[in-house]
């Protein structure tokens, strides 16, 4: 049987076929396109029309490939939603969480409701671009006459079903469910101005939503298509892709952002995880995501993007090899460097202002950001043990992040720990691994893991003893102001 996995992201989106041959996944590429937001008016906004005009010419190659019939899951980036009307129609264009619409919207909620009490009913962490946020900014009038709020991948569903549904991974990220409920908490749909009536019936991960529409096959060329509902969220489908064994590993999802926890079965919503601003995403087969947002390779991606692209990744990470080791360090999870007008202005505005020597090539530039972010992921793994006391032994990095060596080896000096790099595709396996378990082609998570170990390369890096982590995590914390964010 042949899968697709739609996978779209901040940058790119794809369409990936798989199968299972021989006991192993067989992977292809069908159909890649570019994503990203742009400023229209004021306002940065995702092109959704862009991404399901791709989606169904990835469809039609998959078609003209010769293949008549699969199954199809959706996944996107968490925590943006889309207003739909009567008639199903769209009533705004999809607002990137990066807009600054919500700089100040943090606050005012919180004024009408404790932090405290926010994150005992629902143990999301606090972040300003939260749905919760952003739907207490959003305009009154679009949100009085929305008949449904959608989840981007909820809403590419519907426009290729006609059904609507909202899936649980996904929409915990919105930091509006409650845990005790398992439904939307009615004390923040007031905040925010809905009713649970606008969102629709939650489905999870493995149930069937419906096949393409009539109307879209009339007007494309299309495989007869049974769409999916798949870990929707792109970092539950990741962590399913993450091939850990046992009870002592953690994940780090490394893209743009950097996702580091650990897969639970029940949820840590304490005090302690509080004051920390862990999260608790709801994650596939009844499991939680307990992780940490880490501002990513979103860094790297914008400094390569002010230099117009001059030196492609590798090229960066091969110059930064060659500089100082932690001679400049910043706080990458500071919300200056969310999105900066200028990210290498913005670096070298921050080390002036702490005294550090500022970097002005390309190579010292990726060398702060690659040590920088080295240091959170160690302090966060110290922290993750800390908050669930388990021993973490083994890390698995997934994503685009597992092809950077340099920043690899570093973690795993750092953290004193084995770092296992790849998948890289763990996005696109783990969006699969639920259409092979929902046809029966293989029982559970655990026996899916084991296939993806079986199917893809891994790279091992073991920690060093040439690194002193104490001076370094004090340093950090000097020029963090003693704050671990």
């Amino acid at each position: 049987m042949k899968h697709v996995a739609v996978d779209v992201g901040a940058s790119s989106g794809r369409l990936l076929l798989g199968e299972l041959v021989d006991g192993k996944i067989a992977l292809t590429e069908v159909h890649r396109f570019k994503n990203g937001f742009s400023q229209v008016d004021g306002v940065d906004l995702w092109d959704i029309d862009h991404i399901f005009t791709n989606i169904l010419v990835g469809l039609e190659k998959l078609k003209q490939s010769g293949v008549a019939s699969c199954t199809l899951g959706i996944d996107t980036w968490a925590v943006d939603y889309c207003l739909v009307g009567p008639g199903g129609k769209r009533l705004h264009e999809v607002v990137s969480y990066r807009d600054a619409r919500t700089d100040q919207a943090m606050d005012a909620v919180l004024k009408r409701v404790p932090a405290a009490d926010i994150y005992e009913k629902t143990g999301i962490q606090f972040l300003q671009f939260n749905s919760l946020y952003q739907l207490f900014v959003e305009d009154a009038e679009l949100k009085r006459q929305a008949e449904s709020v959608m989840m981007v991948p909820d809403y590419l569903g519907y426009l290729l079903t006609g059904q609507r549904v909202t899936e649980v991974t996904n929409a915990s990220s919105t930091q509006m469910l409650n845990l005790c409920t398992r439904k939307f908490d009615g004390e923040l749909l007031d905040v925010v101005g809905l009713a649970a009536g606008q969102f629709a019936s939650f489905a999870k991960p493995g149930q069937l939503l419906g096949k393409v529409s009539r109307d879209l096959h009339e007007k494309y060329d299309l495989p007869d298509c049974d769409v999916v509902v798949i870990a929707t969220h792109d970092t539950a489908s990741a962590v399913l892709g993450a091939p850990g064994v046992g009870d002592d590993w953690a994940f780090l999802s490394s893209g743009t952002w950097s996702l580091l926890g650990a897969e639970l079965p029940n949820p840590i919503n304490t005090r302690e995880a509080f004051a920390a601003n862990y999260t608790n995403e709801w994650g596939a087969y009844d499991t939680f995501r307990f992780l940490k947002n880490i501002m990513g390779l979103w860094l790297i991606q914008e400094v390569a993007r002010m230099q117009d692209y001059a030196y492609s990744y590798a090229e960066l990470a091969e110059l930064a090899a060659h500089e100082e080791p932690f001679a400049v360090l910043i706080p990458v999870d500071d919300n200056r460097f969310l999105n900066p007008e200028n990210m290498i202005a913005e670096i070298q505005a921050y080390c002036a202002e702490t005294n550090q020597e500022i970097p002005q090539t390309p190579g010292k530039l990726a060398r702060v950001i690659y040590d920088s972010l080295a240091v959170q992921y160690a302090l966060q793994i110290e922290q993750l043990q800390a908050l669930t006391g388990k021993t973490i032994r083994h890390l698995h990095i997934i994503g685009g992040g597992a092809n950077i060596a340099m920043l690899n080896q570093l973690t795993a000096d750092l953290t004193g720990i084995m770092v296992h790099a790849g998948p890289t595709e763990a996005t696109g396996l783990g969006n699969l691994a639920v259409q092979f378990i929902a046809s029966g082609e293989a029982r559970n998570m655990t026996e899916i893991r084991e296939i993806i170990r079986q199917s893809v390369p891994i790279t091992t890096y073991k920690p060093s003893n040439s690194t002193n982590f104490s001076i370094i995590k004090a340093k950090y914390e000097t020029i963090s102001g003693g704050v671990l964010k």
